[in-house]
């Protein structure tokens, strides 16, 4: 599984002309399913995201996760993190799991999210051509590898 977090001032996501999910302070999670990806990557990684110190303290220096901020989430699929482009220039997505599979973890990946943190969390919709719209605070952008555990 693979992550890319995006600290945001705010965020929203938007399926046929329809906002479907939107934050304001908080982080914009976007979610590569790999074939193998297990629970123990959903754990693994939500532990990460929630606990994570990327928001300025009164100092401004990062030391604050977003539970502590009290900000929000957004969680959009997008299986286009698991591309390799080892060969050609046309990615190849070998590695992404099949729809049914990655559709399986992106719910549980959500429920399980829903169950660590008590702030608000929004979602675009699965296999949903989405038009995600987003203020990067910082910018902050960090991509975490359940694989790598990096």
């Amino acid at each position: 599984m693979r992550v890319v977090l995006q600290r945001v001032s705010k965020a929203s996501v938007t399926v046929d002309k329809q906002i479907v999910g939107n934050i304001k302070q908080g982080i914009l999670i976007l979610l590569g399913i790999e074939q193998q990806d297990t629970t123990e990557d959903i754990q693994w990684l939500i532990g990460k995201i929630i606990n994570l110190r990327i928001f300025d303290d009164e100092n401004g220096v990062m030391n604050l996760s977003v539970q502590d901020i009290q900000g929000e989430l957004l969680l959009i699929s997008q299986f286009t993190l698991q591309a390799s482009t080892k060969k050609g220039n046309r990615p190849s997505y070998i590695r992404a799991a099949p729809p049914q599979k990655a559709e399986y973890l992106y719910q549980l990946f959500s429920e399980m999210l829903h169950s660590c943190f008590k702030g608000k969390i929004a979602h675009g919709v699965f296999g949903a051509d989405m038009k995600v719209e987003l203020l990067n605070d910082g910018p902050v952008t960090i991509i975490i590898d359940s694989y790598l555990r990096e």
